[in-house]
């Protein structure tokens, strides 16, 4: 059984260890290990996190199996977005699944989750970034219905790479 939980500063440990946790297993092994570490060291510090979770416009959710976190979810809108430019949009930030529990549906309960949200907000969209050589992703959104409306640059570390950007117009 699945559940989701929203999470505040209390669990700011938690979320920083399984943020590195799933933020390595998904990239590690298509990068190089010293702009891995640096982006680590710089995006998944107590202190980043715990201003991203008090953040007025941020919403965190774990998702559980039982009483297992299995991966988490992070949506932003208005000021909290990474990119000020998706009007009456709500921006996926973060959603990753832990190795253990991927393929059993849970990205896209954490989809239905951001979309629930948006509609309860009366927003017309999502959007999110992706990496351009994560093709598992980049599947898994195109049939979750998300079409490409863009790219950006993307800083692992200080390696310049390209995230696409696919959104999703809520009816």
């Amino acid at each position: 059984m699945f559940r989701l939980e929203q999470i505040g500063i209390k669990q700011v440990q938690v979320l920083k260890d399984i943020s590195i946790e799933t933020f390595t297993d998904t990239f590690a092994e298509a990068n190089d290990s010293t702009h891995m570490k640096e982006y680590i060291n710089n995006h998944y510090t107590l202190e980043k996190l715990t201003k991203e979770l008090s953040h007025p416009h941020s919403e965190f959710y774990f998702i559980f199996q039982d009483s297992v976190i299995a991966g988490y979810l992070k949506i932003n809108r208005d000021t909290a977005q990474t990119e000020h430019t998706h009007i009456n949009s709500l921006e996926i930030e973060r959603i990753y699944i832990r190795t253990p529990f991927k393929r059993m549906g849970l990205g896209k309960l954490l989809i239905q989750k951001a979309s629930e949200r948006a509609h309860a907000m009366q927003l017309d969209s999502i959007w999110l970034g992706v990496w351009e050589e994560n093709l598992q992703a980049l599947q898994f959104y195109n049939k979750m219905g998300f079409k490409q409306s863009g790219s950006h640059s993307f800083f692992l570390g200080s390696d310049k790479q390209t995230d696409l950007i696919l959104k999703k117009v809520l009816t």
